[in-house]
């Protein structure tokens, strides 16, 4: 039997990948499958396929290909496409531009005149970057149907079951300790327990990297025109942003999700207040009134939620013995999700090797 701990993206993506090989499968879930308190909630999630780094870019193409799959499979929407822009000095879209050339990505590099033709609500200072895979990750959605769809395959799932311990018995067992007293033995154990995991009790022997986890505030903003179609955006300039349509996360009128990727609050998965920063939100709003013309500059809705960040940003995801770690992390994970499934899953059963880029090994 193999067991995940944790039912967040990637652990119910990693579930569901197994058990549709045909593994035995068992998920543990320390709350409820679809909770709020981690890194996995909410209706909205950047899809993009533009990153500084060629590896990333091809990545991206390879988990649109596994998007495609697991809605298939679970006979549902996921991931929404609506297009996506990067802007910025310090974002560079002309260097973005040349590295999605050079990897066969469709894009469009856009002078400050013709975007704001386009997009009407967007004020413009330099030239942007267009790309129309770009889109919209419902991650309630993708949760709900990954462990339904591996339930169905065979997956059993064990709610509001907190792990304590997680000890190797040898080199092909493991023995899971619960807070309530219990014991679970598997095969091999898939850690996938997003910021849970600097603070879950794996063995000695096994050292991660720092991991340094935030807590991150987002907020949203009515639309002016609520017929009119809005990008994704990544903006890099004074502040560093992301932005995306909202969904139901913004309430029954459309809205828009804007966050900092940076300048979280240092805190751990139980400590976290659940309060957003009012800092953030004045510069957030500052930001809207500025160059989002199209959009309330009064949030309508906010919340917080958990980054799990490595000192390179890069993702881990590894093999130790009987234990597979996954933290596909650092505020850029979910667009991966059946992706990251299906390489944890491969790592479980031993079918294949950590990437050289994702190994622990880096760190020591």
């Amino acid at each position: 039997m193999i067991a995940v701990v944790g039912s967040g993206l990637m652990g119910a993506a990693t579930a569901w990948q197994l058990a549709r090989g045909g593994h035995e499968v068992t998920l543990i879930e320390a709350y409820n499958p679809g909770h709020q308190h981690g890194s996995s909630h909410g209706s909205s999630r950047i899809f993009r396929r533009v990153y500084d780094d060629p590896f990333y870019i091809d990545l991206t193409g390879s988990a649109a290909d596994a998007w495609k799959e697991l809605e298939g499979d679970t006979r549902t929407d996921l991931l929404r496409t609506t297009g996506g822009l990067d802007l910025g000095a310090q974002r560079d879209p002309e260097h973005l531009a040349e590295l999605l050339a050079t990897a066969g990505v469709p894009h469009e590099l856009l002078t400050a005149e013709a975007a704001s033709e386009r997009w009407p609500g967007i004020r413009f200072t330099g030239p942007a970057l267009y790309h129309p895979e770009a889109g919209v990750i419902d991650a309630d959605a993708t949760v709900a149907a990954c462990v339904r769809r591996a339930t169905e395959l065979g997956a059993r799932v064990l709610p509001r079951v907190r792990i304590e311990s997680v000890e190797p018995l040898g080199a092909a067992r493991v023995l899971l300790r619960t807070e309530q007293g219990g014991a679970i033995v598997a095969d091999s154990v898939v850690v996938a327990a997003g910021p849970w995991l600097p603070e879950l009790g794996l063995p000695r022997s096994l050292t991660l990297p720092e991991l340094r986890v935030t807590q991150q505030q987002v907020f949203h903003f009515r639309q002016q025109d609520p017929e009119a179609d809005w990008p994704t955006l990544v903006s890099q300039d004074d502040l560093s942003l992301y932005g995306l349509p909202s969904g139901s996360d913004g309430g029954p009128a459309p809205a828009f999700k804007l966050a900092e990727h940076n300048n979280g609050t240092p805190t751990t998965a139980r400590t976290r207040t659940g309060t957003p920063d009012a800092d953030s939100r004045l510069r957030v709003s500052g930001f809207v009134r500025d160059r989002l013309p199209g959009l309330d500059p009064d949030p309508v809705g906010e919340a917080t939620c958990l980054y799990t960040t490595t000192p390179d940003e890069d993702f881990v995801l590894d093999r130790r013995g009987p234990l597979v770690i996954v933290s596909p992390c650092s505020g850029h994970g979910a667009k991966f999700t059946p992706l990251i499934g299906a390489m944890a899953a491969a790592l479980a059963t031993g079918e294949s090797e950590p990437h050289p880029r994702f190994s622990l090994a880096r760190f020591d």
